[in-house]
């Protein structure tokens, strides 16, 4: 039974997670075609050209962690050192930092290992003076690799996070 009660439970929070997320959303993504996007939906502003430069700079960003590790590695922190001084000279942006695992380890132990990813990304954001009002984060687990397939090659480009900007109304 209590094992019912689990499954249930992690179903719920990915259906969450999910409705919350993955709905209304459309990837916006760099025209000249650099990669990266912003989460852009009718509810948030459009950026502006400023704006969207400093968007994609953050987007680009993304860093990869060791199997079974939600450790930042000195190339994450310098990552995270220059997207942090871009937040900075943009206020009115908002930052989702989404944690993501590789297919192995249960859907539940994945969901808190991205978190944990997520975790540690925002906790050094905050560490370097970036508001918590600018800041958001999800786990995704496992639910949404990169790349598809099996081995290292594939699994070490989906322990990652990721980072999505936007504009909000108010």
């Amino acid at each position: 039974m209590n094992r019912i009660l689990r499954h249930g439970f992690l179903l719920a929070l990915v259906i969450i997670t999910l409705a919350g997320f993955g709905c209304a959303k459309k990837e916006v993504t760099d025209p000249q075609g650099s990669g990266g996007g912003q989460i852009y939906d009718g509810d948030e502003l459009p950026l502006t050209e400023q704006e969207r430069q400093a968007a994609m700079r953050i987007s680009n960003g993304v860093i990869y962690f060791a199997y079974d590790s939600y450790a930042l590695d000195t190339t994450a922190k310098s990552i995270l050192t220059q997207s942090a001084e871009i937040i900075r000279q943009f206020p009115a942006l908002r930052v989702t930092i989404e944690g993501h695992c590789d297919e192995r380890g249960t859907e539940e132990y994945n969901l808190a290992l991205g978190e944990r990813r997520a975790r540690a990304a925002y906790d050094f954001l905050l560490n370097l003076g970036i508001s918590s009002n600018q800041l958001e984060m999800v786990s995704f687990g496992k639910l949404h690799p990169a790349v598809q397939g099996g081995g290292e090659s594939a699994w070490s480009k989906n322990r990652r996070d990721e980072f999505k900007v936007y504009k909000p109304r108010n």
